[in-house]
């Protein structure tokens, strides 16, 4: 079986976790800093952290446009909390300066559950995922206002869209990464091997 590539955006966020991650759901993980590295992987996760420090270094480390164009290129992606504001075509509550990779046709708020201290676990039924439900841990987490016709719903939590796919992009409000359960990572893993 093909063992793809998978890089972690390393500007800023939870790298390591999504690198331990991906490695259980059999993927060769690697830290990605530069355009350079970014050649190199077959699909790419962008991790929680800071959705506005996180766009101004892609600025500063010029991997804003690289980024972009293997988005639109079609490289796989999954990105968590954060990741989702930058795969957003549209955020609410961002910086005015605040750039996005885009990838998927949805309106994302920030921080719309709430401050750092009102950060939750949930259980947390995601579509294409056998076993039962998966544990989201929700930090400062993002939820999706609203979804394109391309775009797929996977989850809700509340009422509130927390995962979404559009092709082979996946984007999810809470942090699978962080709690031992790496389903979400196994399904980004073949969403990878069925696009090469």
């Amino acid at each position: 079986m093909f063992t793809p590539t998978i890089g972690v955006l390393a500007l800023q966020g939870d790298v390591r976790e999504h690198l331990v991650a991906l490695a259980s759901a059999d993927a060769l993980a690697r830290p990605v800093r530069r355009p350079e590295e970014l050649a190199e992987v077959d699909g790419l996760v962008i991790p929680g952290g800071e959705s506005t420090t996180m766009s101004k270094l892609a600025v500063v480390f010029g991997m804003l446009e690289p980024l972009r164009e293997r988005v639109r290129a079609g490289m796989p992606v999954y990105g968590t909390c954060a990741g989702m504001i930058m795969l957003a075509d549209k955020i609410l509550d961002g910086r005015e300066d605040q750039e996005t990779l885009g990838g998927i046709d949805m309106i994302v708020r920030r921080n719309a559950f709430g401050r750092q201290n009102e950060s939750f676990e949930a259980s947390v039924e995601v579509a294409g995922i056998e076993g039962g439900p998966v544990e989201g841990v929700f930090i400062r987490a993002p939820w999706v206002e609203s979804v394109g016709a391309a775009a797929e719903v996977l989850a809700r939590h509340d009422g509130h869209t927390v995962a979404v796919r559009q092709g082979n992009v996946l984007a999810t409000s809470f942090h699978p990464e962080l709690t031992g359960d790496h389903r979400v990572h196994g399904l980004f893993v073949d969403m990878v091997r069925a696009a090469q």
